[in-house]
């Protein structure tokens, strides 16, 4: 089976200092891959380059097999990518629905919308909802309420149906459960679960050990700047992830 995103050779410097190191990376259709590593390792570089934030000096890129050359994120969310951030890129003044589609709001059809630029909210509002929906984020009522109002988890929530309502091809997830509760960590695992269940593949980067070893299906181990191996976490424990991520033990050498 080919990776629905395939990375090879990438390479980052910031003048002295390399980000990424000959890094290669896949990810295969449907599937949870989880990206850990040391603070450091180069794990969050390497992502945002596969999701247009960073340009690489060196390497290339495929996405379903099309070499890809992303020079921001909206060329990646053009290409069917959306990436939740760990600081969430919410407008908390904002309501729900609005958040959803900051950046690509409905205009009204006609003359209204292409001359008067005015925005179809009601359409908008009916998407929001039917997307929270989807993934059973039923417990928020009111569509129009502001982000502010919402918990943690909720907040979460909505970023997380804002990237599987847009992103086609791949859902990238950065510490998603990182500010959270255990009850609304649980949440939103079980939200991610339901994004995969709808085929869309995700890319989880998390130092919860716990949580990805529930719920990823392969593990890539990112250390000094590049994938040291990937791992299934039905075949190692949560001690023997660590030791690879910082050395103690030698990886194994098949990726």
């Amino acid at each position: 089976m080919e990776p629905i995103l395939k990375a090879r050779g990438l390479v980052k410097r910031y003048g002295k200092v390399t980000a990424i190191d000959q890094a290669d990376f896949d990810l295969m259709p449907g599937e949870i891959l989880a990206v850990i590593g040391d603070n450091g390792a180069g794990k969050s570089s390497m992502i945002k380059a596969v999701s247009g934030a960073v340009v690489p000096d060196a390497g290339k890129i495929w996405l379903e097999g099309r070499e890809i050359n992303f020079r921001s994120p909206i060329d990646a969310r053009e290409a069917g990518i959306e990436t939740v951030y760990q600081q969430l890129a919410m407008s908390p003044a904002l309501s729900i629905a609005d958040n959803m589609f900051m950046g690509r709001e409905l205009r009204k059809p006609g003359v209204r919308g292409s001359l008067l630029r005015q925005l179809d909210k009601p359409a908008m509002q009916a998407f929001a909802r039917q997307k929270l929906n989807d993934l059973g984020l039923s417990t928020i009522q009111n569509i129009n309420q502001a982000v502010e109002s919402l918990s943690g988890g909720q907040r979460q929530g909505v970023a997380v149906a804002r990237a599987a309502a847009f992103g086609s091809k791949v859902v990238i997830l950065d510490e998603p459960t990182a500010a959270l509760g255990v009850k609304e960590s649980r949440k939103v695992l079980e939200l991610i679960q339901d994004v995969r269940a709808r085929g869309i593949p995700i890319i989880l980067i998390s130092h919860n050990m716990p949580h990805v070893f529930e719920i990823a299906d392969r593990i890539h181990v990112h250390r000094l700047g590049k994938r040291l191996c990937v791992i299934d976490p039905k075949d190692y424990t949560m001690s023997d992830a660590v030791a690879f991520m910082t050395g103690a033990i030698e990886a194994p050498k098949a990726a």
